[in-house]
C-alpha cells in the first residue's frame, strides 16, 4: 500500500522533542524526507543545543528515510528563510510545513514582564508567520510558473488559546492568534493550491509537565503521550487532504475532534442610547452559549471570583 506522504518534503519546527519529534517521525515514517527544525533551547526559550534534531535526524535514517537537521531561530527572519531554502536546496522541493515550535513563560497578568510576553509572542506567533511567509512565497512563485502546487501549511494552537486558561495571557494570545492566522492564510492561498490548518494538542510533553496534575496511572500516562498527535498531522499533510482547509483539530489521547471558530450569537436592532442597554444585554446572554472550558464544552468557562 502506498505511503501517505511519498516523496513530499517536509519542515518540522520544534522537532527534537515531544510533539514535534513524533510529526517528523510519522511523516518520514509515511515517506516524506523532513528537515527537522530545533533550536535545542530550554523550554523558556533560553539556550541552544542542535544535538536533539541531530537524533530524530539519526532515528529517520535509521528507517531507512531521509532528513537533515536545521538549527535555525523561526522567529528570526532571516532563520526562517534559511529554514525554508534548507528544504528546498537540499531535497529540491516543499510540500509540507509543520508549525510546532513553542515557549513557555507563564505568569499571571498583574506579575507578567514585556520580556515574559514578548519572548512568547514572538517564537509561537511570528515564529508561525516567518516559515509560512517564506514557504508561501515560494508555492505562488510555483504556481505563477505554471507548476502544479499541493502545499501544506500546519500550524500549533492550543486549547489554552481557543477556550482559555488563566496564567497563560501570552501564550493564549499566541495560540489564539495562531487560530485566526489560519483561517485567514487558508482563504489566501487556496488559489495557489496550498491549505492551511491547525492542530490543538493535549499530551504530556516537557513544555506540559509541570502544568496540572501528574498522571496517575500508566494508562494515563499513555494517553497523554504526544504519540497521539502525529497521525492528524500526517494526513493533513497529505494528498487525501487537499479539500481540507482553515480548520482547527483537537487531538489527544482521549479525543479528536473539529473545533468550530466564533459564530454570531443571539443579537439585537442596534442601539443608541446605553442607558437601556443593560436588560438588552441580559437577555442576550441569557440566550447565548456560556463560554467553553478547557475541555472545549460550552459552560465550562470557570466563573469570575469576587474578591
Amino acid at each position: 500500500m502506498a505511503r501517505l506522504c511519498e516523496g513530499k518534503i517536509a519542515i518540522v519546527t520544534g522537532a527534537g522533542r515531544g510533539i514535534g519529534r513524533e510529526h517528523a517521525l510519522s511523516l518520514a515514517s509515511q515517506g516524506a524526507k523532513v528537515v527537522v527544525n530545533d533550536l535545542g533551547g530550554n523550554v523558556d526559550g533560553s539556550g541552544g543545543d542542535l544535538s536533539p534534531a541531530e537524533q530524530v535526524v539519526q532515528e529517520i535514517k535509521g528507517m531507512g528515510g531521509e532528513a537533515v537537521a536545521n538549527g535555525d531561530s523561526v522567529s528570526d527572519w532571516a532563520g526562517a528563510e534559511r529554514l525554508i531554502n534548507t528544504a528546498i536546496e537540499t531535497f529540491g522541493d516543499l510540500n509540507i510545513v509543520v508549525n510546532n515550535a513553542g515557549i513557555l513563560r507563564d505568569r499571571m497578568l498583574f506579575s507578567m514582564s514585556e520580556a515574559e510576553w514578548d519572548a512568547v509572542i514572538n517564537v509561537h506567533l511570528k515564529g508561525t508567520f516567518a516559515p509560512s511567509r517564506f514557504a508561501c512565497v515560494y508555492w505562488r512563485e510555483q504556481s505563477k510558473a505554471g507548476k502544479p502546487v499541493s502545499g501544506r501549511i500546519i500550524n500549533t494552537t492550543s486549547v489554552s488559546g481557543i477556550y482559555g486558561n488563566p496564567g497563560q495571557t501570552n501564550y493564549g494570545a499566541a495560540k489564539a492568534g495562531i487560530a485566526s492566522f489560519t483561517n485567514i492564510a487558508a482563504l489566501e492561498m487556496a488559489r495557489y493550491g496550498v491549505t492551511v490548518n491547525a492542530v490543538a494538542p493535549v499530551a504530556l510533553t516537557r513544555m506540559t509537565e509541570g502544568l496540572g496534575p501528574a498522571p496517575e496511572s500508566d494508562e494515563d500516562r499513555e494517553k497523554r503521550s504526544p504519540r497521539w498527535i502525529a497521525p492528524i498531522v500526517t494526513w493533513l499533510a497529505s494528498d487525501e487532504a487537499a479539500e481540507v482547509t482553515g480548520r482547527i483539530f483537537e487531538a489527544s489521547g482521549d479525543v479528536l475532534a473539529v473545533s468550530e471558530g466564533w459564530v454570531r450569537g443571539p443579537k439585537h436592532a442596534p442601539v443608541d442610547d446605553p442607558t437601556v442597554l443593560g436588560p438588552i444585554v441580559a437577555e442576550l446572554l441569557a440566550k447565548a452559549r456560556k463560554n467553553s472550558g478547557m475541555d472545549g464544552t460550552p459552560g465550562g468557562w470557570p466563573q469570575p471570583r469576587s474578591k
